[in-house]
């Protein structure tokens, strides 16, 4: 079993919604900082969104702000994207990843973060 699997991904029209999950296996999710991430085809791969360990920090890009909201359930060990007011440009491939870090906040750097899923295809239709 991958240690991070992301889903709920899939086709969805401009406007509507979606709700990934990121399930985690072999790490104790509340240690950890989580961000999600996106990669559109030709294009570089983005932060989207991330929660510190201890759920006191959360950041969003400026492009999802409003739209998305990242929550965790430690006890289940998942965390999740709500994605809201979907739109084209929000197509790509989602990511989950993790990284121990013994600072309260969370970035949503993708260079920072250790381990990752591989991701689940969003595709928003105008």
């Amino acid at each position: 079993q991958l240690p991070l699997v992301e889903s709920g991904g899939g086709l969805v029209q401009s406007g509507g919604s979606l709700r990934l999950s990121c399930a985690v296996s072999e790490f104790t999710l509340a240690y950890y900082n989580v961000g999600w991430f996106r990669q559109a085809p030709g294009k570089e791969r983005e932060g989207v969104s991330c929660i510190s360990y201890g759920g006191g920090a959360i950041q969003y890009a400026d492009s999802v702000k409003g739209r998305f909201a990242i929550s965790r359930d430690t006890a289940r060990n998942m965390a999740f994207l709500q994605m809201n007011s979907l739109k084209p440009e929000d197509t790509g491939v989602y990511f989950c990843a993790i990284v121990e870090t013994p600072g309260s906040a969370c970035e949503i750097d993708p260079r920072v973060y250790a381990f990752w899923g591989r991701g689940t295809q969003v595709t928003v239709s105008s």
